[in-house]
């Protein structure tokens, strides 16, 4: 049997803690309602945050985990972050594995100044200056801090007609981080995951697409097994 190597831990001790956190969380969530797909995506990110919570509070819609694969397996996809703790929190190992490129334009000068001009948020404008790139269409987005960075990819998606991949959106706080989610899980036009309420964090946002590179990396094994 293939096991992955890419998408594990380095060092034998490293991935032995690890799959004995996950086995822990397996007894201790018990029945779910996920599927075999979804549920190494929660599960990772209760290992993140130690919030059993998440076993309940995540959504995913019919197409996510699909869309997501092929997304990553396609290579060459790019990642676009709402802020840079995402980019800096991925695996680089794991990413030039599939040939996924990472973008985050929140401190970006010009993206300051039309912030500052147009009287909104960096993360609003780092998501337009995103789709003027044409880095969105296609592409894995992954919003975890910014709820306005959400709203506005939400907009796009239904007024201009732009079509990620997959958005794993997952922005924390008390001001319209639970109602940016709730947008997100009405489009049924783009595939998402996503987390009920005001929970939620880069380091989830992280958590979700590693899991989301494992379940590629299985997927790659058991193709070339085939």
């Amino acid at each position: 049997m293939h096991a992955n190597t890419i998408t594990e831990q380095l060092t034998a001790a490293g991935r032995a803690i690890e799959h004995d956190s996950f086995s822990i969380i397996d007894a201790e969530a018990g029945a779910h309602a996920y599927t075999a797909g979804q549920w190494p995506i929660v599960r990772r990110m209760i290992h993140a945050n130690a919030d059993f919570e998440f076993n309940g509070l995540t959504e995913f819609h019919p197409h996510a985990i699909e869309a997501g694969l092929a997304a990553v397996l396609a290579g060459g996809t790019p990642i676009v972050a709402d802020v840079e703790m995402i980019c800096v929190g991925l695996s680089k190992g794991r990413l030039a594995h599939f040939g996924l490129h990472p973008h985050e334009f929140i401190s970006d000068p010009d993206v300051i100044e039309a912030a500052r001009t147009a009287d909104t948020t960096r993360a609003v404008q780092a998501m337009k200056k995103a789709q003027r790139l044409g880095l969105l269409d296609g592409a894995i987005v992954g919003i975890g801090n910014a709820p306005t960075a959400l709203i506005e990819l939400v907009r796009l998606i239904r007024d201009d007609g732009v079509r990620p991949a997959l958005v794993v959106g997952m922005p924390v706080g008390f001001v319209s981080a639970a109602e940016s989610k709730a947008l997100l899980a009405a489009v049924d036009a783009v595939p998402w995951i996503t987390i009920r309420g005001r929970k939620g964090g880069s380091t989830l946002v992280v958590a979700a697409l590693h899991a989301l590179l494992g379940l590629a990396e299985s997927r790659q094994l058991q193709t070339s097994r085939a």
